[in-house]
């Protein structure tokens, strides 16, 4: 659980802007534990929530790539999505500030969501 005890999915993903605040690294792994699928890889010196998808064939990938790709746009914060056959690889963090910020997890969580509903 969170530290206000809602369920990350159900929290609020905030605007990020710039100057906004970088989670720690300490606060990084905590919240990682809510999400024990995803793993932080630092891609050109930017920390980034990473997780593959399998699936059993391209169509259904392509359709788990579009239910992310709404979800991205209903809150404004867009991961990379690399779609492939039987697989999605989806990358979450936050462009304005080069970093991770809790609205990444938050996106994390809910796209775990997705893939479970």
């Amino acid at each position: 659980m969170s530290s206000n005890n809602k369920i990350l999915s159900e929290e609020t993903c905030e605007a990020c802007r710039d100057g906004a605040i970088k989670l720690s690294n300490i606060e990084s792994k905590i919240l990682l534990k809510e999400i024990p699928l995803w793993t932080i890889e630092v891609l050109q010196d930017i920390p980034q929530l990473t997780r593959t998808f399998k699936f059993d064939n391209f169509q259904e990938a392509l359709k788990f790539s579009n239910k992310v790709g709404e979800l991205a746009e209903s809150v404004g914060h867009h991961p990379a999505i690399l779609l492939e056959w039987g697989k999605v690889v989806v990358t979450w963090w936050s462009h304005k500030i080069e970093g991770l910020h809790k609205n990444d997890f938050i996106m994390a969580a809910r796209t775990d969501e997705s893939f479970k509903g």
